[in-house]
């Protein structure tokens, strides 16, 4: 049975492993293997998880599904301003897609969210993201425009979809 909750510091390299194994299944195609590398480098090491493991202004922490106490999945996000929220980061161990389980960390992150007064709640998504883009429009979610990629370097023009949905 998967449990969510918050993650706590002995679910460091769990994060770290499903946030990167999650980025190269969902990017593998439609980013460069450059980049996936740069980013998991980036956002999924060991040191920037620990420090963000807890609740800081803007961020709500890491929210972990569990299976067994085994890292399955990871969220987090935090608060734009008063009434509006983001989605910043939401992983799956690749074999347990289909399961509900981002469903959960979704749910879990946007009570916390929406107890902290958020009405909207924002997500960016790569475009030609055929896991994330089915999901987050089945949850309500809709697309209000195109950017570059936040992570974007040197001669990258990635585009990131920004969709919004009310809660």
């Amino acid at each position: 049975m998967v449990t969510i909750k918050r993650a706590e510091m002995v679910h460091v390299d769990g994060i770290a492993r499903v946030c990167c194994e999650g980025c190269i299944e969902t990017y593998k195609g439609i980013r460069s293997i450059a980049n996936i590398e740069r980013n998991n480098q980036r956002f999924y090491n060991h040191e920037r998880i620990s420090k963000e493991i807890g609740e800081s202004p803007g961020w709500d922490g890491y929210i972990v599904a569990l299976d067994h106490n085994a890292v399955v999945g990871a969220i987090g996000g935090g608060m734009l301003h008063n009434e509006e929220s983001e989605v910043y980061v939401l992983y799956l161990d690749p074999n347990r897609r289909g399961e509900g389980i981002g469903t959960k960390l979704l749910d879990f992150l946007t009570n916390i969210q929406r107890e902290k007064g958020a009405k909207k709640q924002w997500v960016s998504v790569q475009k030609g993201n055929r896991k994330g883009i089915p999901f987050y429009e089945r949850r309500g979610f809709c697309k209000v425009s195109e950017q570059l990629a936040y992570s974007n370097t040197g001669d990258e023009d990635y585009l990131s979809l920004r969709y919004v949905r009310g809660i």
